[in-house]
């Protein structure tokens, strides 16, 4: 007996050094992050995603045909071909991270984030990663482009415009949201401060409602922008007080090939806001309190919103009209299932921010943390190499049974993909994150050096925010 207890307290010994050894490869440091539940989110919008593109790629035996009932297929389909709106959880989650600094200073009067440093910030923590992913699948898999005639394309790809007409799910499909990512952390600085100019004045209660009002604003100029896209790209000879061949101009800064989800990025801007708020010692308890008591009902309706824009999805984009009771919404759902989803996500993720602590658990869980610090290069590169599989090396099982194939696509991301992707955060994201790290730092002492801050004298705060620090 006591020889098997040393030997568990060996293993669990081991165990430990070598998650300490494994934190500190990944550079994860909980304590750092105070919001430690949403690197637990972003590794769940990484593996929707995922999960969507394995079960596209491999699904020559619709897997979800599995259940005998027709209507009970159909809800399974939905459910299994649904992880594409984890990239909508990623543009949530970008609004609120990257508004956290903009919306103290616009609530509390704190100092303004440096815009030159949220611009190489950016760069540090998106270029490299993005050109090294971009040039090594080109030469492993799409020597095509090495070729003159795609040169121009590849410009494109390089200054981050994959989601124009001629490079949408072009060389990798999940590269088109990247730039729609990056066009929207080029605009964030001007739009906070055109904010800046109708919200930094007055109580703390009209800072918040204007900003919210502002929000909406965001919202709707990105369900506009969306409509007005939609109807050009289907009429391609309409055009509206300029030439066409201007619009389209316009078109590819607006809209693109599939909208600039504006509407997803300000829902979490919104979520933000109220995040900020109720961190300030001045808004009374009782907010904390009913906001926890109703967090598991907020995250019951963005469940229930998203298990109803699967079953939307379902019925538009695979069986066509299995659910004859949402066909009246056929016309609705480009223009209105980014904002809805956004909603769905938007409940949850303030359900997890401001619920009890049974409910952030599992998005603090360290394995699905470390997920979320490597989900940036799992989110490039998963799709190339799941593609490489089904083309070299699934085609030899054929006669095989679909589940057995399909487990095998499964084995294949667990053994290959997630590996190549810590060796991309480890080797490239990281180092480059530690330069953007320094720029911070040092911008943040010679701030130090120099700065008074001023609560204007009608606020309602007694306090300031610390900065919260965010990986993203």
């Amino acid at each position: 007996m006591q020889f098997i207890q040393s030997l568990y307290f060996w293993k669990q010994r081991k165990l430990e050094k070598g998650k300490q050894w494994f934190s500190l490869l990944l550079g994860d440091n909980k304590q750092k992050n105070n919001i430690a539940v949403l690197d637990g989110v972003r590794a769940i919008a990484c593996l929707l995603v995922v999960f969507f593109h394995v079960n596209v790629i491999s699904r020559d035996g619709h897997i979800w045909q599995v259940a005998v009932h027709p209507l009970t297929s159909a809800i399974v389909g939905s459910i299994v071909l649904a992880g594409s709106s984890g990239v909508t959880l990623f543009f949530v989650l970008s609004g609120f991270l990257l508004f956290l600094p903009y919306a103290k200073s616009l609530l509390f009067g704190s100092t303004w984030p440096s815009t030159r440093l949220f611009y190489l910030r950016r760069v540090f923590r998106i270029v490299p990663a993005y050109y090294v992913a971009l040039f090594l699948i080109i030469l492993l898999f799409h020597q095509e482009y090495l070729q003159a005639n795609h040169w121009n394309t590849v410009g494109l790809f390089l200054i981050f415009f994959m989601d124009a007409p001629q490079t949408y799910q072009q060389i990798s499909g999940p590269f088109w949201t990247l730039a729609v990512e990056w066009q929207f952390y080029m605009i964030l600085p001007l739009l906070a401060l055109a904010m800046s100019l109708i919200v930094r004045r007055g109580t703390l209660i009209w800072r918040g409602w204007t900003l919210a009002t502002c929000l909406v604003g965001v919202i709707s100029w990105g369900l506009l922008s969306r409509y007005w896209g939609n109807y050009f790209s289907a009429h391609p000879t309409q055009t509206f007080l300029i030439s066409r061949p201007l619009l389209n101009v316009l078109l590819l800064f607006l809209y693109g090939s599939s909208g600039k989800y504006l509407e997803d990025f300000a829902v979490g801007m919104l979520i933000c806001l109220c995040y900020v708020l109720l961190q300030d010692r001045a808004v009374d308890s009782k907010w904390h309190l009913s906001l926890r008591q109703l967090s598991p009902f907020l995250l019951s309706a963005g469940l229930l919103v998203l298990f109803f824009m699967a079953l939307w999805h379902f019925n538009i984009w695979y069986h066509h009209y299995v659910f004859h009771s949402l066909d009246g919404l056929f016309y609705y759902y480009d223009w209105l299932s980014e904002f809805v989803l956004s909603i769905g996500f938007g409940l949850s993720v303030a359900a997890i921010l401001f619920g009890a602590a049974w409910l952030k658990r599992f998005f603090e869980w360290t394995p699905l943390r470390w997920m979320g610090l490597i989900s940036f290069s799992l989110y490039m590169w998963h799709v190339p190499l799941l593609q490489f599989f089904r083309v070299d090396i699934s085609h030899q099982l054929l006669g095989w049974p679909h589940l057995a194939v399909y487990a095998l696509y499964w084995i294949w991301a667990l053994s290959v993909i997630i590996p190549i992707s810590l060796l991309s955060y480890v080797w490239i994201e990281k180092p480059w994150m530690a330069i953007g790290e320094k720029f911070r730092r040092r911008n943040g002492s010679e701030n130090a050096k120099k700065e008074v801050v001023a609560v204007p004298a009608n606020s309602t705060t007694t306090t300031m925010i610390e900065p919260v620090l965010v990986k993203q």
